[in-house]
């Protein structure tokens, strides 16, 4: 099994969804996160005041599946995610040993 992290721009979230529920992911999980990457934030002016926001906001995606689908899902958030601009975001495929359902107890690939 994997876990895909995707760390995206919020107003992509609608079409990433869409493009995992059309190659079969059942579930995701989405947590609203800020941070920067090479964009560095950037000044705003707030009653004729300036301020610097350093953290960007973003939303966090984890997707666990089975080895197999891996590669689509990166490669269906990638296509959906993407602007062409500074700050798209990024994508972590990390190892998965053990998942378990908490209801169930079924384990592994029939928890997912």
């Amino acid at each position: 099994m994997k876990k895909v992290e995707a760390i995206i721009k919020p107003f992509k979230l609608d079409e990433v969804k869409e493009a995992l529920h059309e190659i079969g992911v059942s579930g995701i999980t989405v947590t609203e996160a800020k941070g920067f990457g090479r964009q560095k934030g950037h000044t705003e002016l707030y009653r004729g005041a300036e301020y610097v926001v350093d953290f960007l906001p973003k939303v966090k995606l984890e997707v666990v599946v089975e080895d197999a689908l891996a590669d689509r899902v990166v490669e269906a958030i990638a296509n959906a995610a993407q602007t062409g601009r500074i700050g798209d975001g990024k994508i972590f495929v990390i190892p998965v040993e053990a998942a378990l359902r908490i209801r169930t107890g079924e384990r592994d690939e029939a928890a997912i």
